[in-house]
């Protein structure tokens, strides 16, 4: 238990998050050296180095000038023993080299395949079909810039390069990559611990019409029994026998001449490949990734959409599953990029924040890469794709609050034997969200098993074993494996609750030698249910938030733990099994707090920073005390002139233990702060509400 709960108190800093860091103004090293000191004293121990739209026009990117900076940040990380990700482009996608590559040689500009009526110079005809003339063109894509001027549908925009045109990808590690580890080699394997590519696009930004495709790619095409004409099917949502041959062979030309060549050439330098590919439920070429990632933005899963409705439903299961079949110790999620409330620049919350880190935990993912901190808020570099999440935003002072919980989520879930009975199916961008939607409303753990490891499964007794895994059911085609169950109800769930509780997301596995159940709370009302365990062992309740373990009060029988779960709105649990009845008559009990009102007034309002500061006068009071209160965003609380905590989302609820109470009067201060949206964005309420 001790390694354990050593492990979650203290968790070591490689499970710091290493969030996105916008190197995005007119850069100096001092500012730069200053910043990364601070990261450190907010408990963030890491970086990615992103260069990004903003970036002062006397900076060229990949020149003398903007590796000067990037060594200082290099250094000023070795000093501070901090780990470095170098990001593989300027600005993304990646695979372009700010736009060089096409530069370079304008016929390695990304292509692609469209179906048209009319032919333009340059097309090269296919082949005549009745629908049309099937040509390939350039794509006209484009990469968003680091420089003003550069961005989407701008005139300066770089253009995008073809990712499956091996001399392009050759030359564009060679710019990029190659250059780096000249420059900066003896950070390589220690300060510098991966290259992140990020949602690489075949076809680049801003295209309509046309599906990827690369020079002389329909040689492959018609030698594998391909008929050309066959793919207009692409364009009139006919499948058919060469569609499915096309997304195949431009699946395997992806991951080959590009994924493969990134991968070795991080492997040769030692670091990992991270980042991430185009699309949620690409799964196939997480393979290629020594740290598989995927990349949480625009709210596309939310707390009033829920987290199991759409095909991003799956991206934290997709790398943690691909990250599990592969015995890869770390998968990643860029997470909360432009996650704003209702098209509301900066309207991000504390309260979202935390529903999206126990969403990406509780699916497995165990590396935080929060998008993003700013070098610089100055001017339109404000509305870049907002919110600042780490400097710029309200927390920031008490931002080791979140950087410690974030380190001890990835933690607990690294190194963890998932528990899954049910192996679920899938083909690349076909991840069944709507087929796993059951599972994770009845507590059943899964695990994605994706087409290419299919031919290494084996039917034996009613189970598939899989990579020495086994699973006692199946989801997905009838035909697959047909000696094991494709019932749902075969697999057991991993915690039983009356009434259901479709809300609940649980994890089962063993983390440090212990039987482990992760629990959170997804929904918006508190769950209150009869619980059962399916083990007799007795259990312990560890706080996530608070870092605090307890006895759990349950009672063992029939080889059940059964127990009263209480998880409110916003919560996490950890349950563990502990050896003996010694251990957990170790541990402290968990005593409820005497409920505490007071009746707050308001004193001042700081309309310049969007603060609120409300007073309260309380009587004699003995004991621990909790106050629960509701307000709107971020709250801190005061009492006797010190301080004794902050939330960050409603209801707020305070421990005030027996010792900062007097026992005659009590003053309490509570100061209220408003979203940065009343700053950058559109007005927001703040305040008691």
């Amino acid at each position: 238990m001790m390694e354990l709960l050593d492990l979650l108190n203290a968790p070591p800093r490689e499970f710091t998050p290493i969030p996105f860091w916008f190197l995005n103004g007119d850069l100096t090293h001092a500012e730069i050296r200053r910043q990364m000191k601070e990261f450190c004293d907010h408990g963030v121990y890491g970086a990615v180095l992103h260069p990004r739209m903003g970036l002062s026009n006397r900076i060229g990117y990949l020149s003398r000038e903007y590796f000067s900076y990037i060594r200082t940040a290099l250094e000023t990380a070795a000093e501070l023993d901090m780990r470095i990700v170098l990001y593989d482009e300027g600005m993304y996608p990646s695979g372009s080299a700010g736009g060089f590559i096409v530069k370079e040689n304008p016929d390695w500009a990304s292509r692609g395949i469209g179906l048209v009526s009319n032919l333009e110079p340059g097309d090269r005809v296919l082949c005549e079909t009745e629908k049309g003339f099937l040509v390939e063109r350039f794509s006209g894509g484009t990469i968003r810039g680091v420089h003003f001027g550069e961005d989407d549908g701008e005139e300066n925009a770089p253009k995008s390069a073809d990712i499956l045109n091996p001399d392009a990808v050759k030359r564009f590690i060679a710019l990029t990559h190659e250059a780096y580890y000249r420059e900066f080699s003896e950070y390589f394997g220690n300060t510098v611990i991966g290259f992140f590519t990020d949602e690489p696009s075949i076809l680049g930004r801003n295209v309509k019409g046309l599906m990827p495709w690369t020079m002389d790619i329909d040689r492959i095409f018609t030698a594998s029994g391909g008929k050309l004409a066959g793919l207009t099917g692409l364009f009139t949502g006919e499948e058919n026998a060469d569609t499915l041959l096309y997304h195949r062979l431009i699946l395997e030309r992806e991951g080959e001449v590009y994924y493969a060549s990134l991968s070795r050439w991080c492997e040769a330098h030692r670091i990992a490949l991270m980042g991430h590919p185009h699309q949620s439920d690409d799964i196939e070429v997480q393979r290629y990734f020594h740290t598989p990632g995927q990349d949480l933005v625009f709210r596309w899963v939310s707390p009033e959409k829920g987290g199991t409705e759409c095909m991003d439903s799956v991206m934290g299961k997709c790398s943690a599953d691909a990250a599990r079949l592969m015995g890869r110790r770390r998968n990643s999620n860029e997470c909360f990029g432009a996650c704003n409330r209702n098209g509301n620049p900066w309207h991000f919350t504390g309260e979202d924040m935390k529903w999206y880190i126990d969403w990406l935990a509780v699916r497995g993912v165990n590396l935080f890469i929060p998008h993003a901190f700013y070098y610089s808020l100055e001017g339109q570099r404000s509305q870049e794709r907002p919110p600042d999440v780490g400097p710029g935003s309200i927390w920031w002072p008490h931002y080791k609050c979140w950087a410690d919980y974030m380190a001890r989520m990835s933690c607990l879930m690294t190194d963890a034997d998932l528990r899954a009975d049910t192996a679920v199916l899938c083909r690349n961008r076909d991840m069944k969200p709507e087929a796993v939607k059951p599972l994770f409303e009845s507590q059943r753990g899964f695990q994605y098993l994706p087409e290419s490891v299919w031919p290494e499964c084996e039917e034996k007794d009613g189970t598939l074993i899989c990579r020495e895994k086994a699973y006692r059911a199946v989801i997905g085609p009838d035909d697959q494996f047909s000696s094991v169950s494709h019932k749902l109800e075969t697999a057991e769930p991993d915690i039983l609750c009356d009434p259901p509780q479709p809300a609940l997301r649980c994890a089962r596995f063993i983390r440090a030698g212990r039987d482990c159940w992760l629990l959170v709370n997804e929904g918006e009302t508190d769950i209150d249910a009869d619980a059962a365990l399916p083990t007799d062992a007795p259990m312990a309740q560890y706080d996530l938030w608070n870092g605090k373990a307890y006895r759990l009060n349950a009672k063992q029988e029939n080889r059940k733990t059964a127990f009263r779960l209480q998880l409110a709105r916003r919560e996490s649990l950890l349950l563990y099994a502990c050896e003996s009845a010694e251990e957990w008559e170790a541990l402290p009990e968990k005593k409820e707090a005497q409920a505490l009102c007071a009746d707050f007034q308001l004193a001042e309002t700081d309309g310049e920073n969007y603060r609120k500061r409300y007073t309260a006068s309380l009587p004699r009071q003995t004991g621990d005390c909790a106050l629960t209160l509701n307000a709107e965003e971020m709250a801190e609380l005061y009492v006797n002139g010190a301080f004794c905590g902050v939330s960050f989302w409603s209801p707020h609820r305070f421990l005030i233990p027996d010792g900062m109470l007097n026992r005659d009067n009590n003053e309490l201060r509570l100061i209220v702060t408003g979203s940065p949206a009343n700053k950058y964005g559109k007005p927001v309420l703040y305040g008691m509400t």
